[in-house]
């Protein structure tokens, strides 16, 4: 599929969705194994944050991985026809309910290419009537493409973060 046109997302969506290159099902598939791979390299870092205030990596992939939920059911609800509008959420909020603190960078490593691995059989499953669906989440129209995009997005986003501002 190519770039989503952008009459069918809102504006916060266009910094994810430019991150995609190529075929966005070879990108999402290239994460199901990349990204938890590395994930397990950053152990020596896992409870640092960059700057006071700032998410550690466990928070960080956390959040990435309960945003791929999160999206993954609102593309789930669009694609089969939802008319409601779906919620919205409060990222720093879940970060501070969610305990990522607790957890091994292993055990995150290996929630995010098992979540991964399910959705890619829905992702995959979509047909391009389901991909051009529209429908409202957090009060703004998006398409079920446009989702999957942002997914793909959201990862590469997250991942540059963290080379950038984490591993100096």
């Amino acid at each position: 599929m190519n770039q989503p046109q952008p009459n069918v997302y809102p504006a916060w969506a266009q910094k994810y969705i430019s991150l995609v290159e190529g075929d966005v099902l070879n990108v999402l598939e290239r994460q199901a194994s990349e990204f938890p791979d590395f994930i397990k390299s950053l152990t020596d870092k896992a409870d640092f944050a960059y700057e006071p205030g700032k998410w550690t990596i466990k928070q960080l992939i956390g959040h990435m991985i309960d945003t791929e939920r999160i999206l993954v059911y609102r593309l789930t609800c669009i694609a089969r026809g939802e008319q409601a509008n779906l919620p919205g959420f409060d990222e720093d909020s879940y970060v501070v309910h969610a305990h990522f603190h607790d957890r091994s960078l292993h055990s995150l490593s290996e929630e995010f290419a098992m979540l991964r691995k399910g959705n890619m059989y829905l992702f995959n499953s979509l047909q391009e009537e389901e991909l051009n669906r529209c429908g409202i989440a957090n009060g703004l129209q998006i398409s079920v493409g446009v989702i999957r995009h942002v997914i793909a997005g959201h990862v590469i986003h997250h991942t540059r973060i963290i080379k950038e501002r984490y591993l100096l």
